[in-house]
């Protein structure tokens, strides 16, 4: 059998798992030279990377497996594999209902698929690996690849503030960060790669208790921060997701500290009921995020905050559904994501009783999201006629002649420019001439080019 020289990652689900994915494709380029592939059809290796949070993804994941299987048929040489929360939560099942799978492993032992790819080719056998091993995963993995100007540094894994409704802590784990100084390694790596503005991730990121090299106090996410803005090349950072029970004052404090930290923070409220927060086991209620937010803006006037929303929560009533509505105006929202509650086996909201009607769940859903858009449309129309600092990240998707780039509230930016390619990965002033349904479109600003070391 020829060694495999392609491989092929479908992912499903959160920042995280792509980050994962990445990672993934890191180790298997690393120990085989495996080469991404556009389709899996030319691919030698196929990867599934799961999500579990709603039981829709879950559905694609299977679909995709049967799609890969007429795959298998014609050439059984073929390696398929299925990792993430699925393969965490189902484990061996996975191979029950899909037994064309060769390799099952979770978000924790993602740095173990070269070996069991060795043993697969080798004896012809699948191979199962859904254990937590916690931070072995990162004292394994090579360097990590830069693919443009921006990267995601995963800075802790878990998730040990069991919302009823979720399945994170029991196919991930419980929390735990990696290291201060490694994260900061990587940091720097990236940067000298061309990486300007990096992401930190973590299922409740603002969790981050960082061991120090040497001992003492765990370093917070906002010392993290305020570490990695001195980095030389590090122009912007962001951070997600967060918890706002642990939006602490350090953290708040660093939005008016930090310029190097985005202005724009995606901090989850799901409900504006303090009945369905206690139901779903989420503190705080919701005065202490109104607070929040408040702080918040009073140190970096212009933030822009997203947020996640779950409608039809079992017991949901007209009256706690409003009571989001009304938080949504409230707070003005920008650019949010919302959802159909999605009942997961195993967590403690899966045996309440739920007798809302689907058509009424569809319809509160539509109303939120009509709410939602036009609060994120306002943004947008305010920002014209702003001069925004764009780190130029492609060619823009639809024009290529065109660049595109994101401002520090997290806006997608198309503009034209006669220097072309040669702005990736430079920050640039752009005025913003146009509000789209999904994008910006502005004008490069004369002189208004800035260096390496230019700031968010």
């Amino acid at each position: 059998m020829n060694p495999p020289r392609k491989l092929f990652i479908r992912t499903y689900g959160c920042q995280m798992n792509e980050y994962d994915s990445a990672r993934t494709a890191d180790a298997l380029a690393h120990s085989h030279g495996l080469e991404l592939a556009d389709r899996p059809e030319e691919a030698d290796v196929l990867l599934v990377n799961t999500c579990s949070v709603r039981e829709k993804a879950e559905e694609k994941v299977f679909s995709e497996l049967g799609r890969w299987r007429a795959l298998k048929r014609r050439r059984p040489g073929v390696v398929i594999g299925v990792g993430g929360c699925v393969a965490s939560q189902e484990g061996d099942a996975i191979r029950d209902r899909a037994p064309q799978v060769d390799i099952v492993y979770g978000p924790q032992t993602l740095h173990r698929v070269p070996g069991m790819l060795d043993d697969v080719l080798r004896a012809r056998r699948p191979r199962v690996d859904v254990s937590f091993p916690e931070i072995e995963k990162f004292d394994c993995l090579p360097a990590p690849g830069a693919n443009g100007p921006t990267a995601f540094v995963s800075v802790m894994e878990g998730c040990s503030k069991y919302c009823s409704f979720c399945i994170v802590p029991y196919t991930r784990g419980e929390e735990f960060s990696r290291g201060f100084d490694d994260v900061l390694d990587e940091v720097r790596g990236l940067a000298g790669r061309g990486v300007r503005e990096v992401t930190f991730l973590g299922q409740n990121v603002n969790a981050y208790r960082g061991p120090v090299a040497g001992g003492g106090r765990p370093a917070s996410l906002a010392r993290l921060i305020a570490a990695a803005a001195q980095v030389r090349g590090i122009g912007r950072i962001r951070y997600t997701t967060s918890h706002p029970s642990q939006m602490s004052r350090d953290l708040v404090d660093a939005y008016r500290d930090v310029p190097e930290l985005a202005s724009h923070l995606h901090l989850p409220v799901q409900s504006g009921s303090d009945r369905v927060l206690k139901l779903m086991n989420r503190p705080p209620r919701v005065d202490r995020y109104r607070d929040t937010i408040a702080r918040l803006r009073e140190r970096r006037p212009g933030i822009s905050i997203s947020s996640d929303f779950i409608v039809g929560f079992p017991g949901e009533t007209d009256a706690d559904f409003r009571a989001t509505l009304d938080l949504v105006d409230e707070i003005g929202f920008d650019t949010s994501f919302s959802f159909i509650y999605s009942r997961r086996p195993g967590t403690p909201a899966a045996d309440l009783p739920d007798d809302l009607p689907r058509v009424e769940k569809k319809a509160r859903l539509a109303e939120l999201q009509a709410r939602l858009a036009g609060h994120a449309a306002r943004t947008a129309a305010a920002m014209v006629g702003t001069v925004e600092s764009v780190l130029v990240e492609r060619p823009s998707k639809k024009d290529p002649a065109m660049l595109s780039g994101r401002t520090g509230n997290n806006r997608v930016v198309n503009f034209a420019s006669p220097a072309g390619a040669l702005l990736i990965g430079r920050f640039v002033n752009v005025r913003i001439d146009e509000a789209l349904p999904n994008s910006l479109r502005g004008t490069i600003v004369p002189k208004g080019l800035h260096g390496m070391a230019a700031r968010a």
